[in-house]
Parts: structure tokens; C-alpha cells; sequence
């Protein structure tokens, strides 16, 4: 199945891409969280809740979680990986380009919106002062 997903990559990539699965070390839940989204992609029924510590508009930790498959897991971990430190309005400038690099490889275009359904979720990312998260059906 791997070798479908990912059916550019070599060997290195693929073990790799699987070490990164089962660490999910941005898996879980912030105990200090300002900014919140929550995200259902209708295709697969994925779920996902990204939640965010931001300090003067620069994020400072992120985490995800949530029922998910495996390249939303993977895009969502070096998603989060990769914004601690950025400022929360250049989440608009992400896309999913941005996720390939990330991963060091480009997804299959069949799983493309399982790829960027963690940054679509992001991309509605709110503090939490101001009403909550703001899920896809809103």
C-alpha cells in the first residue's frame, strides 16, 4: 500500500515516512492552547482537531489530533513540526507544495486531499477568546 502512496519514493523515504507515523511526536493535545480549529473532511470521514500555543502572533507550539489516515496523519505531523515559530497570518501562505517539501516527496494525486486536509484545517485556525473553533461546516 505504502509503495502506492508513495510510489516516487525510494526505500529511505518509505521507512521514514513510517518512522514519522508512529512517533506523531505533535500528536495529542496542547495543555496551553489559544487557537483552535476542528476539521471533518466529508471524502473519508477523517476528523481532526489542530490546537496552538501562539505568543505575539508567533506560534510557539502546535499539535494535532483527531481520527485520521495515514497520509493526513503524516501531512498533519510535519505540518505542525514545521509552523512552530512561523507567525500565525503566514499560515494563509502555506499550501501544498509546501506540505510535499515538508515530506521530501509529492503525495499521489488520489490521496491530494487527504495531503491537505490537515492545512485546510489550519487555515481556519481561531483564538479561542473569540468564540471557539470553527469547524468545516461553519
Amino acid at each position: 500500500m505504502l509503495i502506492k502512496l508513495f510510489d516516487k519514493m525510494n526505500s529511505l523515504y518509505r521507512e521514514r515516512m513510517i518512522e514519522i507515523y508512529a512517533e506523531k511526536k505533535h500528536f495529542g493535545k496542547l495543555k496551553e492552547k489559544n487557537y483552535e480549529s476542528l476539521g471533518k473532511n466529508p471524502g473519508c470521514d477523517d476528523e481532526i482537531t489542530i490546537e496552538l500555543k501562539v505568543e505575539n502572533g508567533k506560534i510557539v507550539d502546535a499539535r494535532f489530533n483527531g481520527k485520521t489516515c495515514f497520509v493526513s496523519t503524516l501531512a498533519a505531523e510535519v505540518l505542525m513540526a514545521n509552523i512552530i515559530g512561523m507567525q500565525v497570518e503566514d499560515i494563509l501562505d502555506l499550501g501544498k507544495g509546501d506540505i510535499d517539501k515538508f515530506l521530501g516527496t509529492e503525495v499521489i494525486s488520489t490521496r491530494t486531499g487527504c495531503e491537505v486536509f490537515p492545512l485546510d484545517t489550519l487555515k481556519r485556525i481561531h483564538p479561542i477568546e473569540s468564540g471557539g473553533a470553527k469547524n468545516d461546516s461553519d
